[in-house]
């Protein structure tokens, strides 16, 4: 009984009580014709916007892929070891070395290549608009909304507009890694240079300091952590973010998990989830490493320390035998004079 006079009693419900039964906002009508216009206008400026994208992650996708499993885990160990210490480059050749035991290695250079490339391009566009921020409280004002929209927005409202603009695949996932990861950049770019003392500022300005170099000189220099940590909250999103975009066919690990979601096959998405979690914890100690001041100098840590402290000690011993090799000849012919 009651069932059959709900829908009567909800029809007849006043419009006082309701009044959006009246009128709703076409709002996604709106952004379909917006979307639509746009292919139709302008679709030549956004097959020139994947150029760039394009010649980048192709050179860094070959490059990655181009190097053995073997010299790569030297290459990557030495150089981990050189800036972030031997803790973390026995983790990085453990963590690599149980990726190609997964049987992972290439979707893992793959969404290595899509990273640092989404990386690279956060990092040339979310700077300069963080320092731009930072140096003007009007375009901060302005900019401060809409980060807070890209960072509420769920990951995969981005995905429909990029498809409709640029298209599917590796190109088009990047874009879309790139607008999804930006914007924590952004911020702590501009949090840290506000950050910077007051009296910093005034002293380098007393000294004859110009503005530029006021900000690459003192604000930049001291805002560098602040702005590491961006940096690495850009990598973590970028690669959560590999996951969504597999589904407009971007290879790699997320590819991997979404076969693996869409055959129910666990084992399969467990590899790939596994091989995401080691690239990230990976790329996360490598950042903040990175971001921590050193204690000496790189000419007296890691390979470059080891060889140059074996160097001195075998030019020291050689002294020490030429020298005992010439006081032991002295000794030797003096009796002869």
């Amino acid at each position: 009984m009651i069932d059959s006079l709900s829908p009567s009693l909800i029809s007849e419900t006043p419009v006082f009580l309701d009044p959006f039964q009246l009128y709703t906002l076409p709002l996604g009508n709106w952004v379909s014709s917006l979307v639509n216009f746009l292919v139709d206008q302008f679709r030549w400026i956004f097959q020139l916007i994947r150029i760039p994208f394009s010649v980048v992650l192709t050179t860094i996708e070959a490059s990655l892929l181009a190097i053995p499993p073997t010299l790569f885990l030297i290459l990557l160990g030495l150089l981990v070891w050189q800036w972030c210490g031997s803790g973390i480059a026995i983790y990085s050749l453990v963590a690599m070395t149980g990726i190609g035991l997964l049987g992972t290695w290439e979707p893992a250079m793959t969404t290595l290549s899509l990273v640092v490339c989404a990386v690279t391009f956060c990092i040339i566009i979310g700077l300069p608009i963080g320092i731009l921020a930072a140096r003007s409280d009007r375009f901060d004002s302005i900019l401060r909304p809409l980060l807070d929209a890209m960072q509420t927005l769920p990951s995969f409202v981005y995905l429909v507009p990029v498809v409709m603009l640029f298209g599917i695949g590796e190109v088009p996932g990047v874009i879309v890694t790139l607008i999804f990861a930006v914007p924590p950049l952004i911020r702590l770019t501009n949090l840290g240079i506000r950050q910077v003392s007051k009296e910093v500022v005034e002293a380098a300005i007393a000294f004859g300091s110009t503005p530029n170099q006021v900000l690459w000189e003192a604000q930049v220099p001291l805002a560098l952590p602040t702005i590491l940590a961006g940096i690495n909250q850009s990598i973590l999103l970028a690669l959560s973010m590999v996951v969504v975009a597999s589904m407009i066919s971007v290879e790699g690990l997320g590819q991997m998990v979404l076969r693996g979601i869409g055959r129910l096959d666990v084992g399969l998405a467990t590899v790939g989830g596994i091989s995401i979690v080691l690239v990230a914890i990976l790329l996360d100690r490598i950042t903040q490493a990175l971001g921590k001041p050193k204690k000496r100098s790189w000419k007296k840590r890691g390979p470059i320390g080891f060889v140059l402290s074996f160097s001195q000690k075998q030019a020291l011993s050689s002294v020490i035998v030429l020298i005992s090799g010439l006081f032991g000849l002295g000794t030797f012919t003096a009796p002869l004079f």
